[in-house]
């Protein structure tokens, strides 16, 4: 019954007798209220009184038009909950059936209740009670009134639908909304896997086909692209698994959506499965598709099967688009094999796609990275002579390219260009030109175009600045590289690990460890841990400046802090116990390095090796040579110092015997091995082979540096042969090479010893003119022959 505290106030003697008078007029008084309340619509509370006292007077309950008429009195009047009250009274006094649709289709002319607010009403109120035929009828009788119907109506709809497996009302459902534009399976299965009932779906969607419901696999792709989107990709594999197994028959979209999923998540032999399916099923892949995978390989760094994949496409008719070839010149550009990148633009050309600026760009970095400027420079002339405008990213290659190959002037031209057309460089630019100053040991205009950049609107970084201090630290600079260090704070930029180690290491070795020691702890009390790096550079500092126990302490201390050390942490190790005479201690290590790792590295074998070779251990030297060979492989130092090895005890066969198996079998010789030979001939009184051998350098374009010409000047003094001593000299210095303490001080010992003091003397004169300040043993000479 309706509750009683909707009745406010009772009727007025007059109201009574003027209705009583309207009802004796009906022929069927109770039954037709309809009228009444039709005057009493703008007072609803007065229609439920009538509408009770009516009802208790005639002792029965009213007819299916009362209620109807009621329900649109309090809807209009949006009294929602009245009227679910009254609704519940007639589902339990009226035989409610497709009538009441009729009732209340009447009701919208009588009342001028808004019908989707009625129908709305119904809807809700209908499927609350579980009538869920009578809901259905409501809720397409809202469709073909074409009145508002949100998704998530429909969902709620089909949910209902589907959980009291009313499976024929929803192809009925599903036939009716296709002609309007509503996928209603993909409400459907967006509302269920949004609520995370994924079994759900999938049960819901073999369902479908099985009751011979058509699903377009459109609808289905959807949903994947959706679960792509949020990186589901396991819910997605097992829609995926469920459509090959029950339908709709996938098409070339659903594997490629599928694939990927897969190739994002780094899953590519997965991929290529579903790939292999793909085929299987005779489904054609497409440009879109194969453009996925051949990008996935690449980016995964197996590029012979994204090469392979890549030549399948062209087999098979596919018109690759720029896109995948830039990929593949991209992937090969990276790992430095400019011939593939060259191969890979020669076949795009062969396709007739025109290069555009990122295959051009990518071209000219792998051209700068192998060092061949000139065919880089002629690909940046043809992107000026077809027309195009050279990007960022094209300036860029170009001025890393100079940059690195030391040609700073070509650089900064490039760079001046680029601001004339309009081009705002970027921090990576500038980046660039500023490590380019700094390698060549121009740390002052590196500064001072560093302040020209800001002016310029660069906003400064850490990497500036850390190249800014490593320029100075490698011009040996300290002091100037903490100026540049406390200039951070000026711009706000906070240190970080490099910044810290960079200091570490300009101090070390300067030979000035205590402040290295300080900037270290410093840098421990400002909350930064350190690194294996910062640790590796001063044990190795300590190393260098023959103090090994602080070199152990370090290392001690590294492994309290609980940094992992790294494999060269252990070569510097193994170098400051071989450099104490530990050879039991530092085999000990290696030989726990080879069981237990970090695995040892060709570094750790060379450091073994000279530790052997210094202490005259020689058949344990190559007997870890012979290791290494079976492994990875030794480099040209491991055979240079053991080249260096045999000379030094006068075993000339067998340092050539190695030399010859670098010429033969590689690694190429450096000036150094050359050096080693040159010397350990001049040694054994081999004149010959000594000056053969450096004319061999000469020939193989090997620029001899000032130690090597030492050599050759050591060993023609050493012979008496002051002339050829002398000629050397003047090599060295027509080749631009300045002549160090050691170079002077062979030359003037050698003139000394043949009694020509004059030209001793001069040379000491134009020593002390270049800056060069003599060592104890050339002090010695000079106070013994009275200079």
């Amino acid at each position: 019954m309706l509750s009683s505290k909707m009745l406010k106030k009772p009727f007025s003697s007059s109201s009574t007798k003027t209705l009583l008078d309207i009802i004796s007029q009906q022929k069927h008084p109770i039954a037709s209220i309809k009228p009444i309340l039709l005057t009493l619509k703008s007072k609803p509370n007065f229609a439920l009184n009538f509408f009770k006292w009516s009802q208790s007077f005639s002792k029965s309950p009213h007819g299916l038009p009362s209620y109807c008429a009621l329900i649109h009195i309090f809807l209009c009047h949006r009294m929602f909950g009245a009227a679910a009250q009254v609704f519940e009274e007639m589902m339990d006094h009226v035989d409610t059936n497709i009538d009441v649709l009729d009732a209340f289709n009447e009701g919208f002319r009588d009342f001028g209740s808004n019908p989707n607010v009625v129908f709305r009403f119904l809807l809700e109120s209908y499927s609350k009670n579980g009538k869920l035929d009578m809901a259905f009828l409501v809720f397409m009788e809202m469709a073909k009134r074409r009145l508002y119907i949100s998704n998530n109506l429909v969902f709620r709809m089909l949910n209902s639908l589907m959980n009291a497996n009313c499976v024929d009302n929803y192809g009925e459902f599903c036939r009716f909304f296709r002609t309007r534009g509503f996928c209603v399976y993909g409400i459907v299965m967006e509302g269920l896997l949004k609520n995370r009932k994924i079994g759900m779906a999938l049960i819901f969607h073999e369902k479908m086909i099985l009751k011979g419901i058509e699903v377009d696999i459109v609808a289905c792709n959807k949903i994947l692209k959706g679960l792509a989107v949020n990186k589901e990709i396991g819910i997605a594999s097992k829609l995926f698994d469920v459509i090959l197994t029950f339908g709709p028959l996938p098409n070339v979209v659903t594997f490629s959506t599928l694939i990927n999923m897969y190739c994002k998540d780094g899953k590519l032999d997965t991929a290529f499965e579903i790939y292999n399916v793909m085929i299987k099923r005779n489904v054609i892949p497409d440009l879109i598709l194969y453009s996925i995978l051949i990008d996935g390989y690449f980016k995964a760094g197996r590029l012979d099967e994204g090469e392979k994949l890549l030549s399948v496409a062209l087999d098979r008719g596919i018109k690759l688009d720029l896109v995948v070839f830039s990929l593949a010149m991209d992937a090969y550009g990276k790992v430095g094999d400019l011939g593939r990148v060259v191969q890979v633009y020669k076949r795009m050309l062969e396709e007739d796609l025109s290069p555009n600026m990122v295959s051009y760009s990518i071209l000219i970095s792998g051209l700068f990275g192998n060092g061949r400027m000139l065919e880089a420079c002629g690909i940046f002339g043809q992107i000026i002579k077809r027309g195009f405008e050279p990007s960022l990213i094209t300036y860029s290659s170009l001025i890393d390219g100079f940059c690195k190959m030391g040609n700073l002037k070509d650089g900064f031209h490039l760079f001046d260009d680029m601001i004339e057309k309009g081009h705002q460089p970027d921090v990576v630019v500038y980046n660039v030109l500023l490590h380019g100053l700094c390698k060549k040991g121009m740390a002052r205009s590196a500064l001072r175009f560093f302040f020209n950049s800001v002016s310029r609107g660069l906003k400064s970084n850490i990497f500036i600045f850390n190249s800014l201090m490593d320029g100075y630290c490698r011009l040996k600079q300290l002091r100037n590289a903490v100026k540049v260090y406390m200039l951070m704070g000026i711009y706000s930029v906070k240190p970080d690990i490099v910044t810290y180690t960079l200091l570490v290491r300009g101090a070390s070795k300067q030979g000035k460890l205590d402040a290295a020691l300080l900037v270290f702890f410093q840098m421990l009390k400002r909350g930064f841990p350190g690194d294996a790096i910062t640790y590796c550079t001063l044990m190795d500092g300590f190393c260098k400046h023959k103090n090994p126990t602080a070199g152990l302490q370090i290392f001690k201390l590294m492994q309290t802090n609980g940094v992992i050390p790294d494999i060269a942490v252990y070569n510097v190790l193994l170098n400051m116990l071989l450099k104490d005479s530990h050879l039991e201690e530092a085999s000990k290590l290696f030989s726990q390095l080879v069981e237990k790792g970090p695995k040892p590295d060709v570094i750790t074998y060379n450091t073994m090796i000279c530790g052997y070779c210094s202490l005259q251990r020689l058949d344990e030297a190559i007997s870890l040579f012979q290791q290494l060979t079976s492994l990875f492989g030794p480099n040209s130092i491991t055979f240079t110092i053991l080249i260096d090895a045999f000379c030094k005890e006068g075993r000339m066969d067998e340092a050539m015997s190695m030399f010859s198996k670098m010429l033969e079998k590689g690694p190429e010789p450096n000036v150094v091995t050359y050096g080693c030979l040159i010397d350990g001939y001049f040694k054994s009184q081999d004149m010959r082979t000594a000056t053969e051998l450096h004319e061999e350098m000469l020939e193989n374009q090997i620029s001899p540096n000032i130690v090597s010409y030492s050599i050759l000047i050591d060993g023609f003094c050493k012979q008496g042969l002051m002339l050829e001593a002398s000629l050397a000299f003047c090599c060295a210095l027509d080749r631009r090479l300045l002549p160090d303490v050691v170079a002077y001080s062979i030359l003037i010992r050698g003139y000394c010893k043949v009694g020509r003091l004059v030209e001793a003397k001069l040379l000491c004169e134009q020593m002390f003119m270049e800056g060069v300040m003599p060592d104890d043993l050339l002090e010695r000479t000079l106070v013994e022959y009275n200079l």
